[in-house]
């Protein structure tokens, strides 16, 4: 995989620490990328395709990173349990039979879903529709 953006932006606070540095960075933050890591004006963060990234940071080459962000975020919450009576196993039923959103799944795990880097850098119709497929708002 090869990274093929050049700006992302901070989806939610970003908290933690980055090689060694404690970075406590803001919603909406922009962000730009160099040789395939992730930086805070000269501070590397993390990786593009680290979990980090995957839970703080979104690309925003096509200026719709604050939008896509809300997406995942949305996305995200929906499908994981509220409480213990919560049966979200509908909801991932209805993401397993679609077949857009077979290619944002990491095929190496073929017993559970882990979304890929494509993902969480998906296209806002993308994630439009992946929203609304299990009732995400």
């Amino acid at each position: 995989m090869e990274n093929q953006y050049s700006r992302y932006i901070a989806r939610k606070r970003a908290r933690f620490s980055a090689f060694g540095v404690p970075v406590n960075i803001p919603w909406g933050t922009p962000l730009e990328v160099r040789d395939g890591f992730i930086y805070f004006g000269e501070q590397p963060l993390c990786t593009v395709t680290s979990d980090i990234a995957y839970a703080y940071f979104t690309q925003d080459d096509d200026g719709r990173g604050l939008e896509r962000g809300k997406l995942l975020e949305a996305i995200l919450a929906r499908l994981r349990p509220k409480n213990e009576w919560d049966d979200c196993q509908p909801r991932w039923n209805r993401i397993l039979d679609d077949s857009l959103c077979q290619k944002y799944r990491r095929p190496e795990h073929e017993d559970y879903w882990i979304w890929n880097y494509d993902f969480f850098n998906a296209p806002v119709e993308d994630l439009r529709h992946i929203a609304n497929l299990i009732g995400a708002k």
